[in-house]
This record gives C-alpha cells, sequence and structure tokens, in this order.
C-alpha cells in the first residue's frame, strides 16, 4: 500500500515525501482511514510503529473537510500525552505535516512557564498537544475552551495511568463536548485500559499491530552478568573497547543516572542524564546533543525516556532492569527501527535474576548470557531486595508515580 491510497489530500502527501516516507506502517494502514471516517479508535501500538503518525495525518486530514468559525480559547482537536517529551515530539509531528496547511498548534507542558502558553492560545490554535497536569492548570484559569473540541486522542494512555494521570483526565473529560471523536494509543490491551476505553470511547474500532510481548527481531539481545558494584566499570569498558559512539542507557532511579553520568563523564566519555528532576531546558539541550552526536551516552529513567525517538539508534544498555517486563521491551525497541540493527545489553546482578526470569517469560524466549572475562559474579554476594526508586509499578504491580 502507498500513502496516496489513504484519501489523504495533496498538502498532506507532498508533506509526507518531503519527510522521505511512501509507504504507511502497520498501524498508519489501519488507522488513518478509521480516523478519517471519524470513528473512535482504539490501538495498541508500541513505540516505533508510526503510531505518531498514524494519528497526527488523519487528524489534519479531517480539520481540512470543513472551516468553523472559532470563538477565544476555542481548540479543535487535542492530544494528551504523559511525559514533556513525548508531547515535544508529537509536537514537531504536526509541524511537519501540516506545513503546508494552514492550522496553528501548539505544546503546553510544566517545567516552564505558563504565562507565554496562556498567550499563545488567547492568539488562537487549531491543534494542543498537552500533559494533563499543565493543561488542567491552564484550564482552571480559564486559558482554554473544549467547547468546539472535534478530536481527542490519548497517547500513551497506559502509561498516563501510571503516572496517576486518571483522576487529571476526568477532570478534563467533564470540560469537553460529549460528541466527539476519541482515539486512544496504548502499548497493551490491559484491563485497566479496556475500563478506560468503555468510559470514554463511543463504539470504537480496536485495531492491533502487533502482540505486546512481541520484541523486534533486528535487535541483538544479550545479557552480562556482573555484580552490582561493578556495572559502571563494565559499561565504560564496553563503550570503549567496542566503540560505541551513541548509546542510551537505562537506570532505575534519577539520583542513579546523575551518578553514572558523573562516573562516565569522569572516564571522559560524554554523558548527559535526563530524569524527571532536570528542567525541561536541560532535558530539552540533552536530548538535542544526544540525537547530534555531540553527547555519546544519554543516562535515562524510564518516565524521562518515553518520547526519545532516535530513528538509527545502535545502543541501548539495561544498566538495570526494570521491574516490569513491558517496559524492557519499550526500552529495547529504541533501536533497530526502520529497518536497522540495533544491539540491547542487560547488566544484571544477582538482584535481578526474578525480573530477568520474569522478562524472559514474557518475551518467550531465553536471551543469550555472555561473561566478561575478569567480570564473573562474586558467588558468595547475597541477592537483597530490589528497590523500586520513585513510586513506579512494582513486581508488576500498578503504582502511582508523583506528576512530573
Amino acid at each position: 500500500m502507498a500513502f496516496t491510497q489513504l484519501k489523504l489530500s495533496q498538502p498532506l502527501l507532498r508533506a509526507i515525501t518531503q519527510q522521505g516516507y511512501t509507504q504507511p506502517t502497520p498501524i498508519q494502514a489501519q488507522a488513518i482511514p478509521l480516523i478519517i471516517e471519524g470513528k473512535d479508535v482504539l490501538a495498541a501500538a508500541q513505540t516505533g510503529t508510526g503510531k505518531t503518525a498514524g494519528f497526527t495525518l488523519p487528524l489534519l486530514e479531517r480539520l481540512t473537510h470543513h472551516t468553523p468559525v472559532m470563538k477565544r480559547h476555542q481548540i479543535r482537536a487535542l492530544v494528551l500525552t504523559p511525559t514533556r517529551e513525548l508531547a515535544a515530539q508529537v509536537a514537531e509531528s504536526f509541524q511537519l505535516y501540516g506545513a503546508h496547511l494552514p492550522f496553528r498548534s501548539t505544546v503546553i507542558f510544566g517545567g516552564v512557564g505558563i504565562h507565554p502558553q496562556l498567550a499563545t492560545l488567547r492568539r488562537g490554535v487549531d491543534v494542543v498537544i498537552a500533559t494533563p497536569g499543565r493543561l488542567l492548570d491552564i484550564a482552571g484559569q480559564k486559558g482554554i475552551d473544549f467547547s468546539a473540541l472535534e478530536t481527542l486522542v490519548l497517547d500513551e494512555a497506559d502509561r498516563m495511568l501510571d503516572m496517576g494521570f486518571i483522576h487529571d483526565i476526568k477532570k478534563l473529560m467533564k470540560l469537553m463536548p460529549h460528541r466527539r471523536q476519541t482515539l486512544l494509543f496504548s502499548a497493551t490491551f490491559s484491563p485497566e485500559i479496556k475500563q478506560l476505553a468503555g468510559s470514554f470511547l463511543h463504539n470504537p474500532v480496536t485495531v492491533e499491530v502487533a502482540r505486546e510481548n512481541t520484541t523486534v527481531d533486528a535487535i541483538s539481545q544479550a545479557v552480562y552478568p556482573v555484580d552490582k558494584v561493578r556495572k559502571r566499570s563494565l559499561l565504560a569498558k564496553l563503550i570503549l573497547e567496542n566503540d560505541w559512539q551513541q548509546v542510551l542507557v537505562f537506570t532505575r532511579t534519577k539520583h542513579g543516572a546523575n551518578r553514572l553520568t558523573q562516573y562516565l563523564e569522569e572516564r571522559g566519555i560524554h554523558a548527559a542524564a535526563i530524569h524527571g528532576n532536570k528542567s525541561q531546558g536541560a532535558r530539552t539541550k540533552a536530548l538535542a546533543g544526544f540525537k547530534a552526536g555531540q553527547i555519546r551516552v544519554l543516562v535515562a529513567t524510564d518516565i524521562a525516556a518515553r518520547g526519545i525517538d532516535i530513528e538509527q539508534l545502535p545502543h541501548v544498555v539495561n544498566y538495570e532492569l526494570p521491574n516490569v517486563p513491558e517496559d524492557y521491551v519499550h526500552r529495547i525497541g529504541r533501536t533497530g527501527r526502520a529497518g536497522m540493527s540495533g544491539e540491547a545489553v542487560s547488566l544484571v546482578c544477582i538482584d535481578e535474576h526474578t525480573l530477568l526470569q520474569n522478562i524472559e517469560r514474557f518475551i518467550r524466549k531465553p536471551i543469550p548470557t555472555v561473561q566478561i572475562p575478569g567480570f564473573e559474579p562474586d558467588p558468595s554476594i547475597p541477592a537483597e531486595p530490589i528497590q523500586n526508586g520513585g513510586g513506579g509499578r512494582r513486581n508488576g504491580g500498578r503504582g502511582r508515580n508523583r506528576r512530573r
């Protein structure tokens, strides 16, 4: 199938061509026609499947079908995302694909001043991409009017539930018209997501392009057994001896990310950390430097990493395994994209053996083990309980994180 078969207008097809795309991904091929028809859609799509364009393109197409007279503060479409990074990524998608259309969009999130955001809304926009907390603050100041809203998108809805945004979302829903198109994108169809869909969507069409536990075949996965205290020296050895030039490293905690970044810097490896305690400016600068190749290692927590989209990222390292198997799939799915090969390495200490078993059960295959000489685990070291490090889900349970 080609994009020309999806009933998209010429300005959109022109923008798609300028981005170098000719064929839609499976999620795009299935979702775009349904969304253009005005259907409510419940879609299972992981990061890296092209889901952002899967709702951006048809949403822009629907906006071209009529031109209503808009009042002050009114908007026509809203995309809710769990993190600032993802909001910025979605906003960039609207800018790219809407380059030849007259519609205005803006991104709204916390960590930056609210007054410029209020001023932009006063001037008038068609599409808002926002995190729930800041949007609720703006709504409380009557800075936005949802009465003309045509389409609502809940992106990465599973992560929004995990982060405790459900109450903010419900408050925002009460301000929106009952008759609207609603699109819900989630990596999994968990019972909570199905319940959410039942509350907010009207006769939704379900689109599922991949099982939630599938990992990309192009990704080479390996486990490196090592004692916890020697993980950082092993990581530095792997980066330097293999000449890795662009590495995304996941840690469990914000403080752990800071400490590891400092350790790598002291050994001449240019690194930066992104997490919820970093200012938005610092996070944006670090991500831009990493994408440009100026920063060799980006150390991130799971929440801050949502929205990181680097098409040719070669290496992902799990410095610490996630507590939830689904997050392992999210993490390693940031490499091996667009037909490229990728490498995912996990540094696993004795404390994490149960987490590793859960991951292998989830992805339905064992991960090969590679033992580095000189870094063999000490058999006399006992396992210790895993500290959650910030109030997220633990061992498959549904926790709640603080607003970020």
